[in-house]
């Protein structure tokens, strides 16, 4: 009879110990990859709807309100005060949601400055921390 080479048992188990440790040490490196991303696509965000809203000063000489919000910067708003020199167009073409998929918020005045644009993070609640704090343009 002819004898098949192949591996034994325990040296399949040996490597796949091996591997496991491997897996177990450089896995959690890449795996918070994605909150990263996530934290710095909302820190842009903010970024370029503040740069919005200064060109929405610039050209109506004060920020929207509260109540008119981050859409005045896409559509003409109706409420008091009406800006007198909204651009045609607007200031932005659409306004983003958070990577959680909530909506920015934003108060005039704000708790930091005049204005304040802010997500509250993944869990969509005031304050936390890692993935769930808040990310707001006073961080910038």
């Amino acid at each position: 009879m002819y004898k098949q080479p192949g591996f034994s048992l325990i040296e399949l188990m040996v490597v796949l110990v091996i591997m496991g440790v491997l897996a177990a040490m450089i896995a959690p490196k890449f795996m918070d990859r994605p909150d990263e991303a996530r934290v710095i696509a909302a820190q842009q965000d903010i970024a370029a709807t503040v740069q919005g809203l200064k060109m929405y000063r610039l050209d109506n000489l004060d920020y929207p309100s509260t109540e008119q919000g981050l859409q005045a910067l896409v559509s003409k708003p109706a409420l008091a005060p009406v800006p007198g020199n909204w651009k045609r167009g607007g200031y932005l073409d659409r306004l983003p949601k958070d990577p959680w998929g909530h909506p920015y918020l934003y108060l005039r005045p704000g708790r930091h400055g005049d204005i304040d644009v802010f997500s509250y993070g993944a869990d969509g609640l005031a304050g936390g921390e890692s993935n769930d704090a808040d990310i707001g343009n006073w961080m910038l």
